[in-house]
């Protein structure tokens, strides 16, 4: 058998490029004379910028800590080993860099074991562990401290999760058997399920300490030494720890049964990180720790093997690397600055612009519209919404006042426009009445001013062709909802310039948004897609399969919600309108429903009925579909779908619509939801032979969001 040194010794060769956290261990005298103790501190040398990882070398650092803090332990040097971080991060987990690499099972077994074997440590010294969490701890950070004997939590700490399940692994080093063992297996699957598959939603330090996981919480300003206080007192027995017990009958079957209903909702059995997940929980149920490692190590080398994992980590990495510098964007140093926005037409979509503009940039917005009514109500949208920020606490009354302040109205473009450097419309779709306002708006905005637009499937090239100075025009395509989707389409015009070009940029990323750069063709990048994905659902529907056939074929891709639901959310009349811009432009491709057309012209809102609390087909929609006599599998539809997804995406590559299929998979993850486990979908479409199929060649080189050669 390995040693845990060996273990970690060839895994560190793998992985070269490790950001190495070394373990300091310094020895003090606890107060109230509680004695001697030792304090290991994760640091990896850089500040908060660089969290604290764990890879190979990282844990035989902590390991080598350990042989000396247990050496003195079994001496009786020490009462106590303590655990902490650098300041303002605690740990955030094992090195994703270092799991890429990985092309063999033994290998990434090994990263489990050696886990394990260090972790387990702490639970096995000859005094009590306690792990002090002062910041951010996610993954493998979390688990050190589930090891510990004890635990406190700094009030201040942001951002606390086990988000394996998110990138396609389970908590591999205890978490799945430690985390139910300590607070029960409902609030257990609460964190690692439900959180998980929530977008990765993060706890607080104040929720940590409410589920039990911590044992007492201290402010983040002397965060350390009054837990080092409260320490002592444990010590000497003047602080007992109560712990609830532990129902491990009926309810424990029932949590685990809630994380498959969750599970099931979301990636509808198309990734299995969490239902391995759910299995260790559901093996965790008789206390039996070394069984639930074994399953951990077993299920951690299964998963880094395996195609969701890359593709989560793909997924992952675009949006922390690629999402925050966006290829092909101009330099920075080209953006004009923007101290006032105009916002053209007031209903809800520019209401919800002027509304993120104001918030972020915290400079003058305008709206005009063109009668006062609707003027009003969009300024009173804004102050709404300001009024809630207010009422939930995350504005105070003085920033309320100030942003309201900030936001006007007016009839006369004139009066709003003449001092705005950026001035964006989001007005009805059609060509001739945006060509009209950007007529309107080039009379009487200064030079300088950048117009953009909030089209999501017309030529910005042919909006600007009739003005004096096109090259000052860009799309700026929002998704709905405009303050949760992060994604932002900049479109460069035949005539857009550089300068216009980098304000944009500079402006999304004051806006917290993910832009990427798209050339300006037919819908751009995510409603074509989408497009000729619905459009082929919608075609087999029309053939004769039935509703409920076509929606369930695409199940197994684990989408945030079906075709026709998705269809609802964005409005069929507005879907109607993408179809009939991309037919125009490749009628061979893409066809206009008559049955879609046929609910738009009933004033229908969808497909679905929700009398029954589930969706169910409307009757009336029923009544108006004449569908053919060919009814296909879920099989065959699925196929179908999927190849003309890959056709499309391979078209848009030739056309260079933009530069790599990376920036396909940022827009679809960021723009429509899809989910990590597919990294888009040029890796699913890849993992199932479906490019090749299609374009006779793969979408990314082997390696990339896939198992290394």
């Amino acid at each position: 058998m390995s040693t845990t040194a060996e273990l970690l010794k060839g895994a560190a060769e793998l992985f070269p490029g490790e950001v190495v956290t070394s373990a300091h261990v310094r020895h003090f005298d606890l107060p109230l004379g509680a004695g001697r103790f030792a304090l290991v501190t994760l640091d990896n040398g850089h500040d908060h910028t660089k969290p604290t990882t764990l890879g190979p070398q990282s844990l035989a650092n902590i390991d080598a800590a350990l042989d000396q803090v247990e050496k003195e332990a079994a001496d009786g040097d020490i009462v106590g080993v303590g655990v902490t971080g650098k300041p303002f991060i605690f740990a955030v987990g094992a090195d994703l860099k270092g799991v890429e690499l990985l092309k063999r099972h033994e290998d990434a077994l090994a990263i489990g074991k050696g886990g394990h074997d260090v972790l387990k440590r702490l639970a096995n010294l000859a005094v009590p562990s306690f792990a002090y969490y002062n910041g951010a701890a996610m993954g493998g950070g979390v688990e050190i401290g589930l090891h510990c004997t004890y635990r406190t939590v700094s009030a201040a700490l942001p951002a606390f999760s086990l988000p394996e399940v998110f990138l396609g692994l389970v908590p591999g080093w205890g978490g799945c058997t430690l985390l139910p063992n300590l607070i029960g297996a409902d609030k257990a699957v609460s964190v690692i399920i439900e959180n998980s598959l929530n977008q990765n939603k993060q706890l607080k330090g104040a929720q940590v300490h409410e589920l039990g996981i911590a044992d007492a919480i201290f402010e983040g300003a002397d965060f350390l030494e009054q837990s080092l206080l409260w320490t002592a007192s444990v010590l000497k027995g003047e602080i007992t720890v109560e712990r609830p017990l532990i129902d491990r009958g009926e309810a424990w079957d029932q949590a685990v049964a809630k994380g498959r209903f969750i599970a099931d909702g979301k990636v509808h059995g198309a990734a299995p990180a969490a239902y391995r997940a759910l299995d260790i929980i559901a093996t965790a149920k008789n206390g039996d720790l070394q069984q639930g490692y074994d399953a951990e190590d077993q299920a951690l080398a299964d998963l880094i093997m395996g195609g969701e994992l890359r593709s989560g980590i793909y997924a992952f990495n675009l949006v922390q690397k690629r999402g925050k510098r966006p290829a092909g964007a101009p330099d920075k140093s080209l953006a004009r600055p923007v101290t006032k926005v105009g916002v053209v037409g007031a209903g809800l979509m520019a209401s919800q612009l002027a509304l993120l503009f104001l918030r972020r940039l915290e400079v003058p917005v305008v709206l005009t519209d063109i009668d006062q009514e609707r003027v009003d109500k969009g300024v009173g949208y804004v102050h709404a919404e300001i009024d809630k920020l207010l009422g939930k606490g995350r504005v105070n009354q003085d920033k309320a006042n100030r942003l309201k302040a900030l936001v006007t109205g007016v009839l006369d473009k004139a009066e709003g426009f003449a001092d705005a450097d950026f001035v964006i419309e989001a007005v009805f779709e059609e060509m001739g009445v945006k060509q009209k306002v950007f007529a309107e708006v080039e009379a009487v905005a200064p030079a300088h001013a950048i117009l953009a637009t909030n089209t999501s499937s017309l030529s910005v090239s042919e909006m600007a062709s009739k003005l004096k100075h096109p090259e000052r025009v860009v799309g700026f395509h929002f998704f709905n909802p405009v303050a949760i989707l992060p994604l932002l389409e900049i479109v460069r015009g035949e005539q857009t310039d550089e300068a216009a070009l980098a304000t944009a940029f500079g402006v999304a990323k004051k806006l917290k948004k993910t832009a990427v750069l798209v050339k300006d063709a037919p819908a751009f990048v995510v409603n074509r897609i989408l497009t000729r994905f619905m459009g082929e659902i919608q075609n087999v529907i029309d053939e004769g399969t039935p509703v409920a056939v076509a929606e369930k074929a695409v199940e197994p891709l684990g989408l945030p919600m079906s075709p026709l639901v998705l269809l609802e959310l964005v409005g069929p009349a507005i879907g109607l309108h993408v179809s009939e811009t991309l037919n125009r432009a490749f009628p061979e491709r893409f066809t206009v429903s008559p049955n879609l057309k046929a609910v738009v012209e009933a004033g229908k809102r969808g497909f679905y009925v929700y009398d029954s609390g589930k969706p169910e087909l409307d009757p009336e929609v029923a009544a108006l579909l004449k569908q053919g006599a060919s009814v296909l599998t879920e099989e065959q539809v699925r196929d179908r779908v999927l190849d003309a997804v890959a056709q499309e995406i391979g078209l848009m590559l030739d056309e260079g619509v933009v530069a790599e299929a990376q920036d396909v998979d940022l827009c679809l993850i960021t723009g429509a939801g899809w989910p990590f486990h597919l990294g888009g979908i040029t890796p699913y479409l890849d993992r199932e032979g479906v490019s090749e199929r299609v374009n006779g060649k793969r979408f990314l080189e082997a390696g990339v969001a896939s198992v290394p050669a």
